[in-house]
């Protein structure tokens, strides 16, 4: 199916989790000389018009970087972040009027000696991201299904770097997918850092997920779940989570202190999700 666009749920609280994340992996990445190399599974159009009517129709982002942006105590792990979402913003330093995809995100963080591979099967999308990095050589854009493709491309010829694995999970067998995807990958390059996204829409059904990822065999995996809802309140997304594996130093302690804020600015019910744990430790 070719019929979700995340033009309508750019900067919802899901994307605030994950972008900061992606922001603060990346940053890590940054501390070597030596080059990286950034995946991304499924990365929409790259850059999002909060004021078009998709956005505006759905308003998702209001509840999300809509309260996060402009609040003046920010946390200094945010700064990769806030960083990435400037960029995306020349010339207004102080209105939101583009929120950045994950390609964007990473590209703020690539250097001259990094590499970018980029994977989208929605046309529209998949054309606006070429668009976008034409003039960028260290960016390559493949119009195509990730889940099939990926395998191809790693191990990377840098031997550092991060995937992101990020469907929408309109399909339900996304959910196998993904482990099945993250397994494979890991064969081929067990020394990647490994982010994959999940929502939060039904807890046994991310229970699941998360089991099947911890009984895999793999080793250092990180969980993180954030949302502004507790759960099974109300129809739709209240959380997400993410799985890392192979985190970067101190990544946890990072997140464990931006949770708190994040429930606080964007105003979580009592009970909603904000957990930083090993899924399987080292």
């Amino acid at each position: 199916m070719l019929s979700y666009r995340h033009a309508y749920h750019a900067g919802n609280h899901a994307d605030v989790l994950k972008h900061s994340v992606l922001a603060l992996i990346l940053e890590s990445l940054q501390r070597k000389h030596t080059p990286y190399c950034y995946i991304d599974t499924h990365a929409g159009a790259g850059r999002y018009n909060l004021a078009s009517r998709e956005a505006v129709k759905v308003g998702e982002f209001r509840a999300g970087i809509g309260r996060v942006w402009p609040h003046a105590e920010r946390p200094a792990a945010l700064a990769p972040y806030f960083a990435a979402i400037a960029a995306c913003n020349p010339g207004v330093p102080d209105e939101l009027r583009y929120y950045p995809g994950s390609p964007v995100v990473a590209n703020t963080f690539l250097r001259a000696q990094d590499r970018m591979v980029v994977f989208e099967q929605h046309p529209t999308d998949a054309t606006l991201l070429t668009k976008a990095f034409a003039r960028m050589p260290q960016c390559r854009v493949l119009r195509g299904d990730a889940f099939t493709l990926l395998k191809g491309f790693l191990p990377p010829r840098e031997k550092r770097g991060l995937v992101l694995i990020d469907p929408s999970y309109e399909m339900k067998t996304d959910y196998r997918a993904v482990v099945t995807l993250l397994s494979e990958a890991l064969v081929r390059w067990a020394t990647g850092i490994y982010m994959l996204w999940y929502p939060l829409l039904e807890r046994a059904t991310a229970d699941q997920l998360l089991r099947r990822i911890a009984t895999s065999g793999t080793r250092k995996i990180l969980n993180i779940e954030f949302g502004p809802r507790a759960a099974g309140a109300g129809i739709g997304l209240w959380g997400s989570g993410l799985v890392i594996v192979n985190p970067p130093y101190q990544l946890d302690a990072q997140i464990k202190k931006l949770l708190p804020w994040f429930g606080r600015v964007m105003q979580a019910e009592v009970g909603a999700p904000a957990s930083v744990r090993w899924l399987v430790p080292e």
